[in-house]
């Protein structure tokens, strides 16, 4: 557990079972039915860095200032997470012009394009900037890019929060693209290109995109910019699925990269579910199933895990195996602004 987590827990997310699945155990103990015998724990999973950052900061400003405390977008895209918060006072709100004039509010961990920023110094709000560093990395790249005269192609899902801020960086430069079926109807261009992409993507999905990109503008200088955390748990989720029947990831269902490890997990043939948490497994998936595969997405807390594996234990599940793919030792300095006490 990482202290970003206990400090989060402190804040009211404990992580001992709820009372409907510690319910729910003890009914299944008296339950005779095929269950799993094998626990497959991806590592790494969970929390990474850009994500501690973020809810460090929130977590800090909820425990030090009166509230509430506004944040633009959810602080992270995690239902757990963003209630907790909101519990303990904090407003979440999609528009500057919702927040009070002079108020504290924190900008979301996937970004937000620069009239955001000077809507909110317009409201004179003191300002704590949130976002992950490797997404203000594409954010610069794509500023710079536009200065240098390139027409900028950013692969992503649009409306996803994150690219609607990189977006908003040039947004008459910048063209969204999604999959490699897209490039194909972009116009020949005279000018030089610059790509860039989402920190969450599909690491194979987005080589196919990049790969018909280069085809078509040979020249365009290409920047991919999926982070290290996503990598590493579209590995971790791949090696589990090759040998797990059935995969579950935990996670929310706007979070980018949740829903692409379960998409990673399908990839591999095997019977793959998003989930919340506990009360949305559904136990039939578990007939006929020996080995679990278990993993979760960037923003989801070890709370969330912990019920399911005491569900799986109490169903019979004897043996739990991490898979380890890679060591995580990243971390990032907390935002300016709070070490300052003002705003951005």
């Amino acid at each position: 557990m990482t202290a970003i987590q206990s400090r989060f827990e402190r804040g009211g997310a404990a992580h001992s079972l709820p009372p409907t699945a510690t319910a729910r155990i003890e009914r299944l103990r008296g339950e005779r039915m095929l269950v799993p015998h094998t626990l497959l724990l991806a590592e790494p999973r969970g929390f990474c860095a850009g994500v501690v950052r973020a809810i460090d900061a929130l977590d800090r400003l909820l425990a030090s200032e009166p509230p509430p405390i506004y944040a633009f977008h959810e602080i992270v895209h995690n239902r757990y997470v963003v209630d907790r918060f909101r519990s303990r006072g904090a407003i979440f709100v999609n528009s500057i012009a919702e927040v009070p004039e002079g108020a504290r509010i924190v900008l979301s961990a996937h970004g937000v394009a620069p009239a955001v920023v000077e809507q909110a110094r317009q409201r004179r709000l003191r300002i704590v900037d949130a976002t992950c560093p490797l997404v203000t990395k594409v954010h610069l790249e794509t500023r710079k890019a536009a200065r240098d005269g390139f027409e900028i192609l950013l692969v992503g899902h649009r409306g996803h929060d994150e690219i609607v801020g990189t977006a908003g960086e040039a947004p008459a430069r910048t063209t969204v693209l999604e999959t490699p079926d897209e490039v194909a109807a972009l116009p020949r261009r005279a000018g030089p290109v610059f790509v860039v992409t989402q920190t969450t993507l599909s690491v194979d999905d987005t080589a196919k995109t990049i790969s018909a990109i280069r085809d078509r503008y040979p020249d365009a200088q290409v920047r991919n910019d999926i982070c290290y955390a996503t990598t590493n748990r579209q590995a971790a989720v791949r090696a589990i699925a090759e040998r797990a029947d059935l995969v579950l990831v935990v996670g929310s269902p706007n979070s980018s990269n949740t829903v692409r490890l379960r998409e990673v997990a399908a990839s591999a043939g095997k019977p793959a579910y998003r989930v919340d948490g506990l009360e949305e497994i559904d136990p039939a998936w578990y007939e006929g199933v020996g080995v679990v595969g278990l993993t979760a997405g960037a923003s989801v807390p070890d709370a969330l895990l912990e019920p399911i594996i005491a569900d799986l234990r109490a169903r019979g599940v004897t043996r739990v195996e991490p898979v380890v793919v890679a060591s995580e030792t990243m971390e990032f300095n907390p935002p300016v602004e709070l070490d300052a006490g003002g705003g951005r």
